[in-house]
């Protein structure tokens, strides 16, 4: 069976979640390319999203409707060739309501495992737990049949594991999309030493068709991504305790996270990075590190406490952030959580000024992350802004240089460990997937 034919019949576990949309959302607009660029025409394509909740599914069908609404009116010059013999489609709204009706006339919406018998191609991205993915593969297996490849988005299972485990016999390989998959470019593409050849090579194409900037990671618990963020998350706890008893709780956390940010340049603070991914699946994937990678203590207590008290993080159904580390207000952090009293402080300037003085001023040819993000000329800038940070005396400056230097030891870590490649794969995963302008594995410390 060759690619073209298991494009024609595709399913997504997990469909409805977080990953799962945006990964349905490539798909199906990908599959509906085909379908008509198809020789011959008339090739019949199926799309089949299975996910737990009705009412969920029925939110995954308006959001693919709207998105590739939008994305059709992006490329109305590709689809006016592609629709040449309809003499009916004249306007580029036809034209654009045509694909997105083509689109979706592919999906199968379904709570049924069972539906997705006979697809040849699987992408997964139900949740981070290993139990359940060998409950589910085990099944698919005898659903789909022994020609069907899997496609798992873990984020830091490993995939030999799941392979020997469920007895795939090489047809499964670590896909993990960056969050949100539709929009982000990074894909960690995990092979096992058992991973099929042939598959290797399909899964480059079809990131190369979704667009995709695939680098690889060995199959290595949190592969490069998690094996860097998970670590450098945390050296930021471990330092925000260390600050607690002379600041308090709700002030180092606020301290530690200006530095992460603002003194090392970054698009967010290491707090408010585990409240975007989520408090509870930072937990979840430190379970899953430390019982598979010997020699390091992955756990923290202290996180395994805010569960406790309900500080979970993530973002709610439309998007917007959930309360965690950080209380949000227009996406922004506008309180502290306060861990002895279970309540958030605002970020006022009563609150902030006498932080901000203790930490003291930043560097001198300090940019925010926001206006070097798009300047040519920000690696000259970075490195005058560091070799100054170097020179500071300050306890912001101290700190920033602390921790660009753990970012960096971790970094090289993951190449000593055989996780990644060469330094140019860690750095590239740090700036493709988590948008800093600089690798960890740099000259500036």
């Amino acid at each position: 069976m060759n690619l073209d034919e298991r494009y024609q019949n595709v399913g997504v576990i997990g469909a409805a979640g977080k990953m799962g949309s945006g990964i349905s959302l490539l798909l199906c607009q990908q599959m509906a390319l085909r379908k008509l660029g198809s020789t011959p025409p008339g090739k019949r394509f199926k799309l089949t999203l299975m996910d737990v909740n009705d009412e969920a599914l029925d939110g995954l069908h308006s959001y693919l409707a709207a998105q590739l609404l939008r994305g059709a009116e992006k490329i109305t010059g590709a689809l006016r060739d592609l629709y040449a013999d309809r003499k009916d489609l004249v306007e580029n709204g036809e034209i654009i309501n045509a694909f997105v009706q083509d689109a979706m006339s592919q999906i199968r919406l379904t709570t049924d495992l069972g539906a997705l018998k006979g697809c040849s191609l699987v992408m997964e991205a139900i949740a981070e737990n290993i139990d359940l993915k060998i409950k589910i593969y085990q099944q698919l297996n005898e659903i789909c049949g022994p020609e069907a490849w899997y496609f798992t988005n873990t984020s830091s299972i490993p995939i030999g594991l799941l392979d020997r485990e469920v007895g795939l016999g090489g047809r499964i390989i670590g896909y993990h999309f960056y969050n949100p998959p539709a929009i982000q470019r990074l894909l960690e593409l995990i092979t096992a030493p058992d991973t099929a050849p042939e598959l290797v090579a399909a899964s480059k194409t079809i990131a190369a068709d979704l667009r995709k900037i695939v680098i690889p990671a060995n199959d290595i618990a949190g592969f490069i991504g998690n094996g860097h963020f998970i670590r450098d998350g945390l050296y930021g706890l471990a330092e925000m305790q260390r600050l607690c008893d002379e600041n308090g709780f709700a002030e180092a956390v606020y301290m530690v996270n200006k530095v992460s940010n603002d003194f090392l340049v970054r698009p967010m603070g290491i707090f408010q990075l585990i409240d975007y991914v989520g408090v509870d699946v930072f937990q979840c994937i430190l379970r899953v590190m430390n019982q598979f990678i010997d020699g390091e203590e992955l756990h923290s207590d202290l996180i395994d406490t805010l569960i406790e008290k309900g500080v979970r993080g993530g973002q709610n159904s439309d998007g917007s952030q959930k309360d965690g580390f950080f209380k949000y207000a227009k996406g922004r952090p506008a309180a502290v959580y306060n861990i002895k009293t279970g309540e958030y402080v605002d970020l006022a300037a009563a609150f902030t000024d006498p932080l901000d003085t203790k930490l003291g001023p930043l560097p001198s040819d300090h940019y925010a992350w926001k206006d070097l993000s798009r300047d040519k000329g920000k690696g000259a800038k970075l490195t005058a802004y560091f070799k100054n940070l170097n020179a500071d005396d300050t306890m912001g400056a101290l700190l920033g240089a602390a921790y660009l230097k753990n970012s960096k030891v971790i970094g090289e870590g993951l190449i000593k460990s055989g996780v990644a490649a060469n330094a140019d794969d860690v750095n590239g995963v740090l700036m493709n997937g988590f948008f800093h302008l600089y690798g960890p594995v740099n000259d500036y410390v």
